[in-house]
């Protein structure tokens, strides 16, 4: 497969390029991809070297996937030039994931709706992508009702800068400012802009992509998205109530028989998810499984996972990975 990053500097696309070679992806030739003052700059995959170009030489280089992760704009601009090439686009930007024309997968979820038409495909949410793959097998077996979820997501949600703001705060450094407030010693109960109903629009992605993702307008989901001064990954509580009633030792049966999905749930040994431990991993992990004693058929959850790779990059190479095995991504040549 020749394959196309494009974003291939920021930190999603550099994470890309490494799960792309952890999970021995075929990528005969990479074509990397960044903003033109990124063009020239060599960049290193698998033990060789290889030049950024621009979005226009890359759709000439006809790769037969691009990965993209370079923001909203560079996907409403480029991710149709490269579908009109014949090249299978999957954009880990918001800019397709509500568009009733496109599909928005989280492959142990909903691979099943794609088919050969499919030239731009959308990938979810960091937030939504954990929380659906730990949902699915309930909701298949309880049936959802409504969602409560509080996040408590990574730095490097919001990129290179937030980090190095972290980091710099850590050591009494004066820099750049990702975030309008400190992060370090503090929480920010906010994540991308507000709405007009009192929501962020991440909040929002949470309602709306959930209920696209599982297929099902009747899940009502109410979210509240909050930044912590963590690196490792996302983490979620998330209370969930069914229509039909359940065991929890079932329930933890279900989830550790589900794919994609590590229980970690054992309170003697004080054994539960945190971003320290799914770091790097691919997994999404639940733990603090327990009834809520407030009202019937109701779970309270705790789910964890690495937001650069499962939220964002894995999840993109896994989607190109069902394609291939499905046949319906084929080498162009």
């Amino acid at each position: 497969m020749k394959v196309a990053v494009v974003g291939a500097t920021g930190l999603v696309g550099t994470k890309m390029l490494q799960v792309l070679t952890e999970r021995n992806f075929p990528v005969t030739e990479l074509i990397p991809v960044a903003s033109e003052r990124s063009v020239g700059i060599e960049i290193e995959f698998k033990g060789e070297k290889y030049k950024v170009v621009s979005a226009a030489d890359a759709i000439a280089a006809k790769p037969d996937v691009a990965l993209f992760s370079a923001g909203g704009s560079t996907s409403l601009e480029w991710a149709p030039k490269f579908a009109e090439a014949g090249i299978t686009v999957i954009d880990n930007s918001s800019a397709w994931r509500m568009d009733p024309t496109k599909k928005l997968v989280v492959p142990e979820v909903n691979a099943d709706v794609l088919t050969e038409d499919d030239k731009i495909i959308a990938n979810p949410n960091c937030s939504t992508i954990q929380m659906v793959v730990a949902l699915q097998p309930l909701h298949k077996q309880y049936k959802i009702k409504r969602v409560v979820v509080s996040t408590y997501q990574s730095v490097t949600g919001t990129g290179v800068k937030a980090v190095q703001q972290l980091h710099n705060e850590r050591k009494g450094v004066e820099g750049e400012m990702a975030y309008k407030y400190p992060i370090d010693l503090n929480v920010i109960p906010q994540i991308d802009v507000f709405m007009d109903n009192g929501y962020t629009k991440e909040e929002m992605k949470m309602v709306n992509e959930t209920k696209k993702i599982m297929q099902d307008d009747t899940i009502r989901v109410t979210a509240t998205t909050v930044r912590i001064p963590v690196i490792g990954g996302h983490s979620e509580s998330v209370n969930v109530e069914f229509e039909n009633d359940f065991e929890l030792e079932e329930v933890k049966q279900l989830l550790a028989s589900s794919p994609g999905i590590i229980v970690e749930d054992n309170t003697a040994d004080q054994h539960y998810p945190m971003p320290l431990s799914a770091h790097e991993k691919d997994e999404v992990f639940v733990g603090r499984l327990r009834r809520d004693e407030t009202q019937p058929n109701t779970l309270n959850m705790w789910i964890v996972s690495d937001n650069l790779r499962k939220g964002a990059a894995t999840n993109a190479v896994q989607i190109a990975e069902y394609l291939m095995e499905k046949g319906i991504l084929k080498n162009q040549e």
